[in-house]
């Protein structure tokens, strides 16, 4: 774990200075997931100072950012506008009712997603195969990118919304331009290494607005078009309203509950691609399950202090990761200044100029997008083909947790599908007569079709061995199989012997019946018995 922390000069300043630039790139996105839920930005800024604070000091992945996220926002938008009815309708009708249930499905999304790292469910993400995670890289980078793009577009509280356009639109797409050209030459120029590119070109784009008085959005206006109040707020501190208006009965549960279940999938699966991602690129591994739990515990302050739910944040863990943010202090850092900006610096904040913040996740989508996968499609698998261009697919235009859900199944029936093909058998007769069925390949639920094909029961002689030596009994599926067989054998007044099954099968099939104490095989001298049987556990 040592090298999660970095304790040198180098590291800390790195590790400042991207936990700075990268929560200059929070805000904007914060706030638009904010107007999309329809709640005041100052309470999905809060919950993402908590979140991002508690996940970043006992997650298990340093160097990850943790925030309000759009993922999980899309998940409980309904939950706040069914829940704005329901108070309505109560006999003493309360106003806003939806913010009180959103607030305790986060503290329930938080339980849920602790359950879920005492569980050690986090492991699973290693079963997430390599196409599914560039197509989530693929997809996500793209739905960042769209995102961007409505930063070109004005609003109003009402939500109706115009392109911009003449001056504005030039002095927008200039900026954007400049912002990029920052980024991605000052590395090649080594002009400083003292502040990270991102950073250096957000603050030189500022003054650039300043002095030359353009007139583009900032984040003050876009957080006041969207019917914000601005930046200024106060140190967050538990909800006590919380208490006084939810009704806590079994109603409130039941209604809560399967918001607070999908949002905790949905964020530990956003979570967990970008823990795994970001384990590739730093080329060190992380935590899951304890990232399960900070997570879980990072919701659950929120909640309890008036902040909306959060998750892992691709587009910011790669703008701290590119920014040169490898340890627990750019998360912390991240989460302190994203307060201070709320605290203090709210008028200096609210003059950073959206196109400086669009170009630098114009430049992160473009580092994260794996531009490898358009050479790769031709050289890699149909199925494998399939499923990356799938799960870029799904991502875009339904949801992340489903995209990552529906790879990883259209991935194991791939698997379980030509597994099922690769079951083969050779056939031979000792000198007594004795017929041999020596199986190769992996007997289970697929497989067992073409398994059962294989003998010839009415033609067989009396004695018939099938020998497992290079061969595997995976379910229950394979053990009803045999069993099927040794009963058609029996009825036909045959012997049925299985050799060179492991411990583990034989201790399986045993249990499912007693039959299989006659007809499996003990004593095996074959000396290449005793490797297989412990390869095979």
């Amino acid at each position: 774990m040592k090298q999660y922390f970095k304790t040198d000069s180098v590291g800390v300043k790195n590790d400042i200075t991207a936990g700075i630039t990268t929560s200059l790139a929070m805000i904007p996105e914060v706030v638009a997931f904010a107007f999309v839920l329809g709640i005041d930005p100052l309470v999905a800024l809060s919950g993402a100072f908590m979140i991002g604070l508690i996940a970043a000091i006992f997650g298990g992945r340093p160097g990850l950012i943790s925030g309000a996220a759009g993922a999980v926002a899309v998940v409980l938008i309904h939950l706040l506008i069914e829940g704005n009815e329901r108070g309505l309708a109560f006999e003493q009708p309360v106003e806003n009712m939806g913010y009180f249930y959103l607030l305790a499905t986060v503290i329930l999304m938080g339980l849920i997603q602790i359950s879920a790292g005492l569980l050690k469910l986090g492991k699973f993400v290693r079963l997430i195969p390599h196409p599914v995670m560039m197509g989530f890289v693929n997809g996500l980078a793209i739905v960042i990118f769209l995102a961007q793009l409505k930063m070109f577009f004005h609003k109003n509280p009402e939500g109706d919304s115009w392109m911009m356009a003449g001056p504005e639109l030039w002095s927008m797409i200039g900026l954007v331009a400049l912002t990029m050209a920052i980024v991605y030459f000052l590395p090649k120029w080594k002009v400083t290494k003292k502040l990270p590119a991102a950073l250096t070109a957000i603050l030189v784009v500022t003054f650039v607005k300043i002095l030359g008085n353009i007139n583009v959005s900032t984040v003050g206006s876009y957080i006041r078009e969207g019917g914000g109040a601005g930046l200024k707020g106060k140190f967050p501190t538990p909800n006590l309203e919380l208490w006084q208006n939810l009704p806590f009965i079994w109603d409130t549960f039941t209604f809560i509950l399967p918001y607070a279940a999908l949002a905790a999938a949905v964020g530990l699966i956003e979570t967990l691609m970008t823990l795994n991602l970001v384990d590739e690129i730093t080329e060190t591994r992380g935590n899951g399950n304890k990232e399960c739990i900070a997570q879980g515990a990072g919701n659950i302050v929120s909640g309890l202090f008036g902040g909306t739910a959060g998750c892992g944040m691709i587009g910011q863990t790669m703008i701290n990761i590119n920014s040169g943010g490898r340890g627990r202090l750019s998360g912390i850092v991240m989460a302190i200044t994203l307060l201070t900006f709320i605290l203090f610096a709210d008028t200096y904040i609210e003059m950073v100029p959206i196109a400086a913040l669009v170009g630098v996740m114009f430049m992160m989508v473009i580092e994260t997008f794996a531009w490898s996968s358009f050479r790769i499609l031709s050289r890699i698998p149909r199925s494998d083909a399939f499923v990356l261009i799938a799960v870029s697919t799904i991502t875009v235009f339904v949801d992340l947790a489903i995209a990552v859900i529906a790879g990883v199944i259209i991935s194991a029936l791939v698997f379980a599908w030509e597994s099922a093909k690769r079951v083969r058998v050779n056939r031979s007769t000792k000198e007594d007569g004795t017929k041999v069925y020596e199986i190769w390949g992996t007997v289970f639920f697929g497989s067992i079709t073409s398994f059962n094909s294989k003998f010839d029961i009415n033609n067989d002689p009396e004695n018939v061995e099938i020998d497992f030596m290079e061969a595997k009994v995976a379910d229950h599926s394979a053990l009803e199989a045999i069993f099927t067989l040794q009963e058609k054998y029996e009825k036909q007044g045959k012997k049925l012997t299985l050799k060179h099954l492991s411990d583990e099968c034989k201790d399986l099939m045993r249990k499912a019946s007693p039959k299989f104490h006659d007809i499996i095989e003990e004593s095996v001298e074959d000396p290449r018995y005793h490797v297989m049987a412990k390869a095979l556990k």
